[in-house]
């Protein structure tokens, strides 16, 4: 598989964008871990708009999305002036679960960072989920530490209810 398998989304994927959400919000449940809230389609047409919704394909089948972003001061603070990459609300189709799209992603995110510059490849999740934990280090994530966040105003509803885990890679 090669990065010319990601694009970035489309209005047209919308109705399978959520569908992923909503499989991703199915499998935090099963899983007992913090579930993500219903994200507005208005917040996922403005991250198309704005070209930071991504999208891996098989077979020109949506197999795994997730968004970037240049800045993320609410979640990273003092850090946020480093120049870095954001990844977040990353999701699998159910049906390609298991074939390590974090890999993929992650080689995509390096090339990325080096066109823009950026030092830093970051990424969070919500919840001490010591599997995605391990299974993020071992794809080259080095992992920072949880804490609660100052202040969750701007963030989904999610960010609100345990400890955030920080990750980053150092290119």
């Amino acid at each position: 598989m090669n990065n010319n398998n990601i694009t970035n989304c489309t209005e047209n994927d919308i109705p399978i964008i959520l569908k992923m959400y909503e499989q991703a919000r199915e499998l935090m449940a099963i899983k007992n871990q913090v579930i993500w809230p219903d994200f507005p389609t208005s917040m996922i047409q403005n991250e198309i708009t704005e070209k930071q919704l991504w999208c891996l394909k098989i077979e020109n089948e949506m197999a795994c999305i997730w968004t970037t972003a240049f800045n993320d001061p609410i979640i990273w603070g003092e850090k946020d002036k480093d120049p870095s990459v954001y990844i977040h609300k990353i999701a699998t189709e159910a049906k390609f679960r298991g074939n390590n799209f974090v890999k993929i992603l992650v080689d995509w995110t390096k090339n990325y960072a080096a066109k823009n510059k950026k030092q830093f490849i970051r990424l969070d999740t919500v919840g001490l989920n010591h599997g995605l934990i391990n299974h993020y280090e071992k794809q080259g994530f080095k992992f920072l530490g949880a804490s609660k966040l100052l202040s969750t105003d701007g963030l989904p509803d999610h960010y609100k209810k345990g400890k955030v885990c920080f990750f980053e890679i150092k290119l």
